[in-house]
């Protein structure tokens, strides 16, 4: 078939132009339909469409063109169109009375930048929240594949400045453990030119698979390499705040495909992954400091002759892992086991710092004074005054004496200054149901109010448990639902020993992620 005369409507038009008739014969290609597919008009009309094209026999842009074709109804596509294009297309079938005309124009560049800012996006939400080093390692790989590449590894520095492969994805499920082995035996070969070496120095490197596979020194990683198909590679620096935290080297199925690891779009992933794990190595300082605080802060009980004694801290998941919640345990110069919970007002380091001073007051006022649980707060809140130490907290104290004579019960006296009431159950695992408590202030309201006491006499074997509201309180709870939950896992668990029931409770009520600081003292009262 002779090519048609050049119609200068359709010639100039900035979109690619093909027109073929209704058995998908090309009739007509203009100028720039030549220039995207890369075929002269004398070579494409009166060519058979789908064996010019063959690759849209069984692809969206094929579907679509018979589609438009049967239906007589213009349809559009957006769709990858493979080698020897390349690239992202976009294409307006529109039915003509003779056939189907296709107008189509190349969107690879809109396409790119969708896609990169989709990805940056979906990199920045995934890892926004993410303050725990392991679910981090395990996120970033697999949220840059297949975008950029086939595969990625990810490396970070550690506090001495070595180097570890902590996480690996592949996008064929079939390579993801041969990737992981190499990612375990890849680093101590590599010589100092190697990509990711150079990447952990600062620099963006593209190199391909001959390259790399040849600078490999091991024999084990040349062959796991050489096992993942020798890929292209482009390795880009991790950027903390003050220094190169770490590298991502992205994997290309082949060596000419190592463009397609958009270096620009890496180096900007790579800036808010670098971003994201210094905040989490930071967060990992903050929390073993503020543990380090804490469990100074918290010493362990000291022993009673009364029975067993257990404690059990536990920092709330979302706050700063300090914070007002303390727990004591102790024998008064009288012989007396006192028992002490607390809770100062905060989640910080300030309320872990008042939290040190009241615990520190109240034990020299009781060991000084061998004084009762109200005597006890009472000059607790003065001290408080005296001293300008200007917080509020919550505290109950609860001293524990064996009465005389046989049998070996035990006066349990205790006082509150606006604190939970202590969970008590009897040698056969009932709840004891106790006086009501007076309803005393917090600690730093008046120190000149008035303080009351309770008291309740204890046979051998029974529990008692002092606590921090944190084991309790839930969002959309209301506090007698959630000291129901407490009484009766309490009550279930009561025939384990001491250290399992406190473990259990914690777990079940909180789960190990406590919305608030949950502090426990237990006594088991023995024969």
């Amino acid at each position: 078939m002779p090519a048609p005369e050049r119609d200068p409507v359709l010639e100039a038009m900035p979109l690619g132009y093909i027109a073929v008739d209704a058995d998908w014969r090309v009739t007509y290609v203009n100028v720039h339909g030549e220039a995207v597919v890369g075929r002269t008009r004398d070579e494409l009309v009166g060519s058979c469409f789908w064996a010019s094209f063959p690759a849209h026999r069984d692809d969206e842009f094929g579907r679509v063109y018979r589609e438009a074709m049967a239906t007589g109804t213009p349809r559009s596509v957006e769709a990858y169109h493979p080698a020897p294009l390349d690239g992202w297309f976009e294409v307006r079938a529109v039915p003509l009375p003779t056939g189907l005309a296709l107008y189509f124009s190349e969107v690879t560049a809109r396409r790119t930048a969708q896609d990169r800012l989709a990805l940056l996006a979906r990199v920045g939400s995934e890892l926004t929240g993410t303050l725990e080093l392991a679910e981090a390692v395990r996120r970033i790989p697999r949220l840059v594949v297949p975008e950029l590449g086939e595969a990625c590894l990810l490396t970070v520095l550690d506090d001495d400045g070595r180097p570890r492969d902590l996480g690996s994805w592949h996008g064929d499920p079939a390579r993801r453990e041969l990737l992981a082995r190499y990612a375990a035996v890849r680093l101590p070969g590599m010589p100092a030119a190697a990509p990711v070496v150079r990447a952990l120095a600062g620099e963006t490197v593209a190199s391909d698979g001959a390259a790399v596979l040849a600078a490999i020194e091991d024999e084990e990683a040349a062959r796991l390499y050489r096992g993942l198909g020798a890929p292209a590679v482009l390795a880009v620096p991790l950027p903390g705040r003050d220094r190169v935290i770490g590298a991502l080297t992205f994997l290309a199925a082949e060596s000419r495909s190592a463009a397609r690891v958009d270096p620009l779009t890496a180096r900007e992933v790579a800036g808010r992954v670098g971003l994201a794990l210094d905040n989490v190595r930071l967060f990992a300082r903050q929390h073993q400091l503020a543990e380090a605080l804490q469990r100074s802060l918290l010493t362990d009980p000291r022993g009673s002759g009364l029975g067993a004694v257990e404690v059990r801290y536990t920092p709330a998941a979302e706050a700063a892992r300090v914070g007002g919640d303390w727990y004591d345990a102790f024998v008064q110069p009288g012989g007396a086991t006192t028992l002490v919970i607390g809770d100062v007002v905060g989640h910080d380091t300030a309320a872990a710092a008042a939290m040190g001073q009241l615990r520190s007051l109240l034990r020299g006022i009781a060991a000084y004074s061998d004084a009762g649980p109200a005597e006890v707060l009472r000059g607790l809140d003065e001290a408080m005054a005296t001293l300008g130490v200007d917080t509020y907290a919550t505290a109950a104290v609860a001293r524990f004496e064996r009465l005389p004579g046989e049998g070996a019960a035990t006066r349990m006296c205790w006082s509150s200054a606006g604190h939970l009431p202590p969970l008590v159950l009897d040698p056969s695992g009932r709840p004891v149901e106790l006086p009501p408590p007076p309803g005393d202030l917090l600690l730093g309201v008046d120190p000149a109010g008035a303080r009351g006491e309770s008291a309740v006499v204890l046979e051998p074997g029974s529990t008692v448990l002092l606590f921090t509201d944190g084991l309790v309180e839930r969002r959309g709870l209301d506090l007698d639902a959630g000291l129901a939950r407490l009484t009766g896992a309490v009550t279930e668990l009561a025939g384990r020993p001491l250290d399992e029931l406190c473990d259990e409770v914690i777990e079940r009520l909180v789960h190990g992620r406590p919305e608030d600081d949950v502090a426990l003292v237990a006594l088991r009262l023995g024969s």
